[in-house]
């Protein structure tokens, strides 16, 4: 199952991240685009998301300094965009996988594209990640560790359906019953033409 792979990328992404722990870390693919292109997106993408939950860490310190605060704003403003671009290109790998497949005439569009489906999942990689460190957190209290054990009981059913839902989607799009399409983000605040105040700049 596809997802069974992403799922095992995604947490050798974050267990890869985590030797460091460092935000500014040096980034490096495992996978190569050239003969691996879907495990290069994959590892990107959750690469990308694994910093930014670091981002939104850092950013919450009531002591922060309001100029590295707004430098970590725009960090993550910039994280956001290339977490969409990312979305977007592994969409992208699945109209081409499927470029040949005749949706049937009673073919329906799902409610989102596999790639948001599989954003989804990343988040909820690094969520298990987190949850599983504090409901083993030796210096927190038991009950802290028991509601945190409880909340990851749900993290990890969450995962095992989203993971069934985009394994049903891919195949329902393999057989024509489901057919897909993307919609561009159309995101407007970092483009200096759309964002009024951006454009008062200029």
């Amino acid at each position: 199952m596809f997802t069974d792979r992403a799922n095992k990328i995604f947490q050798e992404v974050i267990n890869d991240y985590h030797i460091i722990d460092d935000v500014y870390q040096e980034f490096t693919n495992k996978y190569s685009e050239q003969d691996d292109l879907l495990g290069h997106l994959l590892y990107r993408k959750c690469w990308i998301d694994t910093v930014q939950w670091h981002y939104e860490d850092i950013i919450r310190d009531p002591n922060i300094d309001p100029v590295a605060a707004l430098d970590l704003k725009r960090k993550i403003d910039a994280s956001n965009q290339d977490r969409t671009d990312m979305v977007e290109y592994i969409d992208a790998y699945f109209l081409k996988k499927y470029k040949d497949v005749s949706a049937k005439d009673d073919a329906t569009i799902n409610t989102e594209s596999p790639a948001w489906g599989i954003d989804r999942l990343s988040i909820l990689a690094l969520k298990v990640y987190h949850m599983n460190e504090e409901a083993n957190r030796s210096d927190a209290s038991e009950e802290h560790k028991n509601n945190c054990l409880e909340k990851l009981n749900v993290l990890l059913e969450q995962r095992t359906d989203l993971s069934l839902a985009i394994d049903t989607l891919l195949k329902d799009i393999e057989n024509g019953d489901k057919y897909m399409k993307v919609y561009k983000q159309m995101k407007m605040y970092n483009d200096d033409e759309l964002n009024p105040v951006l454009r008062s700049q200029k």
